[in-house]
């Protein structure tokens, strides 16, 4: 049985979901009662925003492999970041990162083909939403990504870092995002949307509206997981 390295803390409330999900969707499949092995390495929070800020990539990439060094000495076979954002540099650390990564982005686009998608909106931090990591990914398989006004990122940003990372969850932040995600459907035709925060299906991942199929990217990232956990 291989040993699965998270890279957690960014944030704290989703990484409690990354091990709560990986049990379950473990235990549906290996119904033997036994549980797979994890090891997480929480990292600080706040030292990566602050690195993100101030847009020092460089020094984030050299922070995550540090990280995953750690996780690597402890005995993990392969790893991930559970989270979105500090896929800006995910490439980087792939290629010095001492064990193999399950990339969220490449397993959300997979999961977005398997669907017939053919445009999807991005919800996320203001760096997500600014960077081209989806974008990027997303192209080489004919998806088009698309992200909110200038002004909807701003709200969003301020609600993810103010709220949703500190475990607030509050009705009138749902209908906010609920009616940014209206927006993205009625002018701009998304067909999906990428939950492209790990804290976002938090918030809204029961509430899907119609016309428009979320790409929860925790339970996407997850499945990828158990499938290599078991392969």
């Amino acid at each position: 049985m291989k040993t699965v390295g998270i890279i957690g803390g960014i944030g704290p409330e989703s990484t409690l979901e990354y091990y709560k999900f990986i049990i379950e969707a473990y235990r549906r499949i290996k119904a033997d009662g036994s549980y797979p092995p994890i090891l997480i390495n929480s990292v600080d929070l706040q030292k990566m925003i602050a690195m993100m800020e101030a847009n020092q990539l460089a020094s984030v990439a050299d922070y995550l492999v540090v990280e995953l060094e750690k996780l690597a000495r402890a005995g993990a076979d392969f790893g991930l970041l559970a989270s979105n954002t500090p896929h800006i540099v995910f490439e980087e650390v792939d290629r010095r990162s001492p064990l193999p990564l399950i990339s969220i982005v490449e397993a959300t686009c997979d999961a977005a083909k398997s669907l017939g998608l053919k445009k999807v909106g991005l919800l996320g931090t203001r760096f997500t939403m600014q960077a081209d990591f989806y974008p990027r990914v997303f192209s080489r398989s004919g998806i088009e990504v698309v992200v909110p006004s200038l002004t909807e990122q701003a709200y969003i940003h301020e609600k993810y870092m103010g709220e949703l990372l500190a475990g607030i969850i509050l009705p009138e932040t749902r209908a906010g995002l609920l009616a940014i995600v209206g927006r993205l459907h009625d002018k701009e035709a998304v067909e999906g949307l990428i939950l492209g925060g790990t804290e976002l299906p938090l918030i809204l991942r029961d509430a899907e509206p119609a016309g428009v199929r979320f790409l929860d990217t925790t339970q996407i990232h997850v499945n990828a997981i158990v499938a290599e956990l078991l392969s």
